[in-house]
């Protein structure tokens, strides 16, 4: 190859279509090539010198930061997708990849590789009529798909940065706990799980599947698959209605022998005893069925007519 012909690595990283940022082992930035100008909406020379942390890293997003180090100081690179910002303060999922620069052992660079998580993973997630989630080994909510808001009325940028288990009822969270663990620990589709989750200000029953691509270089994450569960709402909607109807033969019983008891007693008509019952309950700022429940457990609430 010529010297005309020679491409320098600066050429050559600048024609990349990913974000290339280089730190030295302290965070700070020495090299920002153009896609990440595009990306981040800063240009190279307003952010080389400057904290890699200050500049792209949203607050939900510092946890990662003690991570990322931890397992470069192990010579092991990083990868995962957690939220970071762009100069106009938005921020968005990245799909990031950390790896160190050595020199006889000793860590003296850090290159990331970065892109829009959302974009890469959107034609695989918003098809689907199911609101989709992007999670990290640890739950925290990397991504969601537009159906998060029409399906339980979650806010897409909202849910990013929280983690999923916040979003479970009380009693549901230590079941989906065990079933997360599993999932991490075994890449691949798992059979969905009934948990109820906070949608519209009330609880809605759902079906969460989920899929465990941590190893997919494209995702990196776990998608959680939720959809409101038709077939556990029409249970629990009869089993109310049964609940309810149940409640009312017992009232219903209790004053029809309230009334026979004051029937029997007194010589009474049916209609005058309910009268009698019904005005000792106004006077007294009582239910008619507590009345005539006191009735029937043989409290003299009601004198001889």
């Amino acid at each position: 190859m010529g010297q005309e012909e020679c491409i320098s690595a600066e050429e050559q990283l600048a024609a990349i279509g990913q974000a290339v940022i280089t730190t030295d082992p302290a965070g700070t930035i020495v090299y920002w090539n153009e896609a990440a100008e595009r990306l981040y909406g800063w240009a190279a020379h307003e952010v080389v010198g400057r904290d890699v942390a200050e500049v792209t890293v949203s607050e939900v997003g510092q946890d990662v930061g003690a991570e990322i180090m931890a397992a470069l100081r192990d010579g092991v690179p990083w990868s995962g997708g957690f939220p970071v910002r762009r100069k106009d303060g938005s921020t968005f999922p990245a799909l990031v990849t950390d790896a160190g620069v050595y020199r006889e052992g000793r860590l003296v660079a850090i290159v990331g590789v970065s892109t829009n998580l959302g974009s890469a993973i959107r034609p695989l997630l918003e098809r689907s009529t199911d609101a989709a989630l992007l999670l990290r080994h640890d739950a925290v909510i990397t991504y969601a798909s537009p159906a998060v808001e029409t399906l339980f009325g979650w806010d897409q940028d909202t849910l990013v940065g929280t983690s999923v288990v916040d979003l479970l009822h009380d009693d549901d969270r230590p079941a989906l706990g065990q079933l997360l663990q599993d999932v991490v620990a075994h890449p691949g589709a798992h059979p969905p799980a009934a948990v109820r989750v906070q949608a519209f200000h009330d609880w809605r029953w759902a079906e969460a599947a989920f899929t465990n691509l941590l190893d997919d270089p494209t995702v990196r994450g776990v998608v959680c698959n939720l959809r409101p569960s038709s077939a556990l709402v029409a249970m629990e909607q009869a089993e109310m209605r049964s609940r309810q109807l149940e409640t009312a033969l017992r009232t219903r019983l209790v004053i029809e022998l309230a009334k026979g008891f004051l029937v029997g007693r007194d010589g009474v008509s049916p209609d005058e005893a309910f009268c009698a019952l019904r005005s000792y309950a106004r006077a007294h700022h009582l239910t008619v069925h507590d009345v005539c429940q006191r009735v029937v457990d043989g409290e003299p609430l009601i004198a001889p007519a």
